[in-house]
């Protein structure tokens, strides 16, 4: 059991993606929550992609639930830890394509994401 303790990556919300992912209905939360517990054991779930445009290590997680879209976004680029940048509701603008905004904010919870993490290292992180 200790191993497995070990093992958990510990999940680090930036900005209000905390707030945001608990808005969500909750059949949508277990599903996520599940692929982000995956992902904190070390796992590929298979919910989620790469993100457009963010390189390796940023990746999406999409559930559907009564013709609406959920998306969470998090990182695995920085050891020891799994950073989830940011959680909300896909309005359909533009087709499938993420809006503009909800990608500056990832890029900017990314940064602060990086920031958290320069700042706890050796801290247990």
């Amino acid at each position: 059991m200790d191993d497995l303790l070990r093992a958990i990556k510990p999940a680090v919300f930036v900005g209000s993606s905390r707030r945001d992912l608990q808005a969500f209905p909750s059949a949508v939360r277990r599903e996520i929550g599940q692929a982000l517990f995956e992902a904190q054991l070390g796992d590929y779930p298979a919910r989620a992609k790469p993100l457009k445009g963010f390189g390796s290590g940023v990746l999406e997680i999409r559930d559907n639930y009564d013709g609406d879209t959920y998306r969470a976004v998090y990182t695995v680029r920085f050891e020891g830890a799994l950073y989830v940048l940011h959680a909300f509701q896909k309005k359909s603008t533009a087709g499938i394509a993420t809006p503009q905004r909800h990608l500056d904010l990832v890029r900017q919870r990314l940064r602060q994401a990086e920031a958290i993490h320069r700042a706890n290292k050796g801290v247990g992180a």
